[in-house]
């Protein structure tokens, strides 16, 4: 069985990997905005940009965006089987399958961004993010 420092180390691979995500937006951004003479206040709405910025440039914004949301619950599911004693190997390996699709997912997304490509990786991940939560829920319940 893992300890809870091994278990919790997806968590952190996705933290880790968000910030990459937040580096290459600003990456692209500012350069793209100073390209098409974007004032930094015009960003206050994000509306002013979509119709500005290039569609890949948009694509990782859109990303890292994306990794606030649905990764929310993989956090929370991860702290409560650590604190609860559901930090075995299957649960780490479920753990790590959702991380690696999510990385997947934001490469497809700020590159190629081929939408039906997406959708199947994002289903992965949610298929395995919803198996992790009913085996937390048996277990608890």
């Amino acid at each position: 069985m893992p300890t809870n420092a091994e278990f919790l180390l997806p968590v952190l691979a996705l933290v880790t990997w968000t910030l990459v995500m937040w580096a290459w937006m600003y990456a692209t951004r500012i350069p793209a905005m100073q390209k098409a003479g974007i004032d930094p206040q015009e960003a206050a709405h994000s509306d002013a940009l979509a119709q500005r910025l290039p569609p890949e440039v948009r694509w990782v914004a859109d990303n890292y965006n994306h990794l606030h949301e649905q990764p929310t619950i993989f956090y929370a599911l991860m702290f409560l089987a650590a604190l609860t004693g559901g930090n075995d190997s299957t649960a780490l390996a479920l753990a790590w399958t959702y991380v690696l699709l999510r990385v997947v997912h934001s490469l497809v997304q700020a590159t190629v961004n081929r939408i039906v490509v997406r959708f199947a990786i994002f289903m992965l991940a949610s298929l395995v993010l919803v198996a992790f939560t009913v085996r937390e829920a048996m277990r608890l319940l």
